[in-house]
């Protein structure tokens, strides 16, 4: 119950420091990279059981993940 706590804590606090940023000002990468660790910090919840240092991690890799797509879109 605490891990799943923590968990959406993160997200929350995440999810709401994302919101603050102008979306229409970010380039691709930025949003890829915003996107990326959404997704990556879910995903990481779900596979750690709430784990905090999963979600981060999920986090970690999907931002770096979808800063890397976002910047081939970018390139094409």
């Amino acid at each position: 119950m605490i891990k799943s706590f923590i968990a959406m804590t993160i997200f929350a606090v995440s999810a709401g420091l994302a919101g603050c940023s102008t979306w229409d000002k970010l380039d691709q990468s930025e949003k890829g990279a915003v996107i990326g660790a959404g997704v990556g910090g879910a995903a990481g919840a779900v596979v750690s059981d709430g784990n905090a240092l999963g979600t981060a991690a999920g986090a970690a890799v999907g931002g770096v993940v979808g800063h890397q797509v976002g910047k081939n879109r970018e390139e094409d």
